[in-house]
């Protein structure tokens, strides 16, 4: 079954191939291949100003390898955790001043309570045990600390996707966090996250199917 995915290294492997592919194509169309972007999420997007993030430590789960935390020079640390991190050095990671760790977030490699605030961009629905993420997620966060989500609530799991996220998953599996801001949003055309976020194009309450769900959440003290 798709939701037990990644129980079959096969899979991992093909789900891996595809995204570095993915990202191989998209360099090579997006000239320059920037990350300017990504400032306008992190921060105006969340309600947040970019001094926030002066003397924190940050993490970006599935961070890709654009360099999406190249914006945050004041921070202590800006750190993206992504499977293929080291394969992202060939198309240009290694000139970033950000680090870049090989791993899954299941198995994330930092002390508990390190982070001061975790991101996962585009990225939760990728996992392979969503549960053990979550987990993950509320051990390395600092309390008090905040978690920012984007993710795409779709029907149907897929190879790349496996994750079938329901409206309300953010209520069963980050229970020791206070919800400061929810967002249910409508999704127009594949592959267009971020587009459609600065469309605000609003879901009502009660309306399911496909569609974007972001979050800023605290972990409690």
């Amino acid at each position: 079954m798709l939701k037990n995915i990644y129980r079959n290294k096969l899979a991992v492997k093909f789900k891996e191939a595809f995204e570095l592919a993915y990202w191989k194509i998209t360099k090579k169309r997006d000239k320059p291949f920037g990350n300017e972007h990504y400032e306008y999420f992190y921060t105006d997007y969340f309600q947040l100003k970019s001094e926030f993030y002066k003397g924190k430590k940050i993490l970006d789960i599935g961070c890709g390898p654009r360099g999406s935390l190249e914006w945050a020079e004041e921070a202590e640390q800006r750190i993206g955790l992504d499977p293929l991190a080291n394969a992202y050095m060939g198309l240009g990671a290694s000139k970033h001043k950000m680090t870049y760790v090989s791993d899954y977030v299941e198995n994330m490699p930092f002390d508990n309570e390190f982070f001061d605030v975790i991101c996962s961009f585009n990225s939760l629905d990728h996992v392979g045990d969503l549960k053990e993420s979550c987990k993950q997620i509320e051990r390395v966060l600092k309390p008090g600390g905040l978690f920012l989500l984007i993710v795409d609530i779709h029907k149907y799991p897929t190879p790349t996707e496996p994750q079938q996220l329901p409206w309300d998953f953010i209520e069963s599996y980050f229970p020791g966090f206070e919800v400061l801001d929810k967002k249910r949003l409508k999704s127009r055309g594949a592959g267009k996250i971020y587009s459609n976020l600065k469309r605000s194009d609003f879901k009502p309450e009660g309306e399911y199917g496909n569609g974007i769900l972001t979050a800023k959440l605290q972990k409690r003290l």
